[in-house]
């Protein structure tokens, strides 16, 4: 590894203290680095050109960092920052219909399934040849790193998932929810409906910007924070990818077929072996506390759920710092 930096050293030292000393001057540096033109990679996998941002040495121990819907590798911009600083290889992909991310064929289903998005993670390692990584995501990200975690451990140093096990069980998808769970997912319903797609087509700036308001009542974001992010929902195929991943998961939409062996394991509700860290929003405005807590018993190796107050859904930009925190501490076991 290279010779540290004074950054590096801090980041390193086990102390909470010395992390949140060393985190607190991220956000405006990363901030200021918005305006900046970041370098885009791309790799291809068996179905997609993959694009993706990587920060540190090429020799540094990986850590993918894996965003969600409606959201893209800016999630991650402080976050990666800093395990860059640490020495550390971090990678952020676009995932299917975000960004620069495209099918290379024009007959390839544009599927959000859970398997999808799992198999492009592992299909991602596999192109840049990492053999296993730390894995660090939330919503749709946090998703695909439980799917690789569950079905192909030793892939998998760790994992930082936030919102908990996230393996949708499909069969139970018609049981309902409570009332006030309900009302939470009143934006997959509407997706459902062909008015839905339509909705999400013309209006998809507008539509993803109230998501992000209702899932984090609490983040004060501006409108280039957001906009930054929102030039990655012009992807074409985005439109078809979300509303296929929100009728897949209640079983309103058939899956890709070449994907049906991953999902027969998933039916299964496979249990998470590899380290965890589970972090979840105390104000998450889609996923609540009481919501995710069962779900504990499906992971059985070394596990712990960090609560962090007034958070909301997008929890690494959001929370970086404990976001960068989990990480680190799972590279210490």
């Amino acid at each position: 590894m290279p010779a540290q930096t004074e950054m590096t050293r801090i980041l390193n030292r086990r102390s909470f203290s010395a992390l949140a000393a060393a985190v607190t001057f991220l956000p405006a540096r990363a901030f200021a680095q918005r305006s900046v033109p970041r370098a885009v990679r791309h790799i291809r996998t068996g179905v997609l050109e993959m694009a993706y941002e990587e920060s540190g040495p090429e020799a540094g121990y990986p850590i993918l960092l894996l965003h969600g819907f409606p959201y893209d590798p800016r999630a991650f911009d402080e976050t990666a920052l800093a395990l860059a600083a640490a020495g550390y290889r971090a990678i952020v992909p676009y995932l299917r219909g975000y960004g620069e991310t495209r099918f290379l064929s024009p007959a390839a289903m544009r599927s959000g399934q859970q398997a999808a998005i799992g198999r492009d993670v592992l299909d991602f390692m596999d192109a840049l040849k990492i053999p296993n990584a730390v894995l660090v995501g939330f919503d749709w990200g946090g998703r695909a790193a439980c799917v690789v975690s569950a079905l192909w451990p030793e892939r998998v140093r760790g994992l930082v998932s936030c919102n908990g096990y996230t393996i949708q069980d499909i069969a139970a998808s018609a049981k309902p929810a409570s009332p006030e769970q309900e009302n939470r997912l009143w934006y997959q319903y509407y997706f459902h409906t062909e008015r839905g797609r339509a909705g999400l087509q013309a209006n998809r700036h507008d539509f993803c910007k109230l998501l992000w308001r209702l899932w984090s009542p609490s983040w004060k974001f501006d409108d280039a924070t957001y906009d930054a992010t929102a030039v990655s929902f012009n992807n074409p195929d985005f439109v078809d990818v979300v509303i296929h991943s929100y009728r897949h998961r209640f079983g309103y939409a058939p899956g890709d077929p070449a994907l049906q062996s991953v999902e027969v394991s998933l039916a299964k509700q496979p249990v998470i072996s590899v380290p965890t860290i589970v972090l979840q929003g105390g104000a998450d405005g889609v996923n609540s506390v009481a919501g995710s807590a069962p779900q504990d018993r499906l992971f059985t190796g070394r596990f712990e759920r960090r609560l962090i107050p007034g958070i909301g859904h997008d929890v690494p930009q959001e929370a970086p710092m404990e976001t960068i925190r989990a990480a680190l501490d799972l590279l210490k076991t």
